[in-house]
């Protein structure tokens, strides 16, 4: 089928690779890379009716303005796909922003990152089912066998997608104590054998595992090179925010975040409150901040 894919980055590119090799007839539009059309127009007029946008752009402003461009360029029974990480509230007001414009509007939550081209991306989409079987061709050849989904109305995509990454932090988090407490073991233990190892008959397996091993492989078995520092990009905070208005307890999800937190700070102020209280209740010792002074050495000596 025909598609118009909005976005060519790491994922947008990919995905019009594996659909290309796949038969579609895909037209492609980035300001940033060369692209078949040079504006949204441009790309409309490429496509026969109905058409079908794919938004692979980052979420939140440029999502948006890209979404208020198309509803002006689209015309009556085009489809417009966010497969972004938005929030999925937007993705509910977008859905009802098209339908009042005559065009239609599927999320879709996408799940594969890099890996995506070779071994297909895990689909969750959301929305009105005519409009997903107008773009289920798609979704069929993006996902692997038994990868993609219709997880139901407006918004259901992106809400699926947004605990998936929650419940990612909290896999990430746990493998990354582990073996933090093996590196700072008695032992002299290969930190690489054990990922590889723990691939095969463990209990912990899987793809993390999987890409755990290949990052020691990279990077070496202590991650020298790497500085641990963890950024998010909010689908723990609205899994978080979401569990917190329906009352259910996420202390993993919750905690993974914070931990992310606390990598990016080069001294913790909370733990100098904390150090400074034991100090005065306990009496228990406090580690002084060495001066620039005692850090150089005196050229006089």
């Amino acid at each position: 089928m025909q598609l118009g894919m909005i976005g060519l980055g790491r994922m947008g590119g990919n995905m019009t690779k594996r659909l290309t090799e796949r038969g579609h007839d895909v037209k492609t539009y980035d300001p940033g890379v060369e692209s078949t059309a040079a504006t949204l127009e441009e790309l409309r007029d490429e496509l026969s009716a109905p058409r079908t946008f794919w938004m692979m752009v980052p979420a939140g402003k440029i999502t948006e303005q890209t979404f208020q461009t198309l509803l002006e360029v689209g015309e009556k029974g085009d489809v417009i796909v966010d497969g972004g990480n938005s929030n999925f509230r937007d993705s509910q007001r977008r859905y009802t922003d098209a339908k009042e414009r005559g065009l239609k509007f599927v999320d879709c939550g996408v799940s594969g990152g890099i890996w995506g081209l070779e071994v297909g991306y895990c689909l969750m989409a959301g929305g009105d089912d005519d409009a997903v079987k107008q773009v289920e061709p798609v979704f069929l050849d993006l996902a692997p066998e038994d990868g993609y989904a219709h997880v139901g109305a407006a918004g259901a995509g992106h809400f699926t997608k947004m605990v998936h990454n929650g419940i990612e932090y909290g896999l990430m988090q746990s493998y990354a104590e582990g073996f933090a407490v093996m590196n700072k073991s008695e032992f002299d233990l290969d930190l690489h054998e054990i990922a590889g190892i723990w691939r095969y008959g463990s209990v912990v397996r899987s793809w993390l595992l999987e890409l755990l091993v290949a990052a020691f492989e990279k990077e070496g078995g202590h991650l020298e090179d790497i500085r641990g520092y963890v950024d998010d990009s909010g689908e723990g905070r609205w899994t978080i925010a979401e569990a917190i208005a329906e009352d259910v307890p996420v202390p993993v999800i919750t905690a993974a975040l914070f931990a992310r937190f606390a990598s990016r700070e080069d001294e913790s102020f909370a733990a100098k409150v904390n150090a400074a209280l034991r100090n005065q209740f306990g009496g228990h010792a406090v580690h002084a901040v060495e001066t620039a002074k005692a850090q150089t050495k005196d050229p006089r000596a």
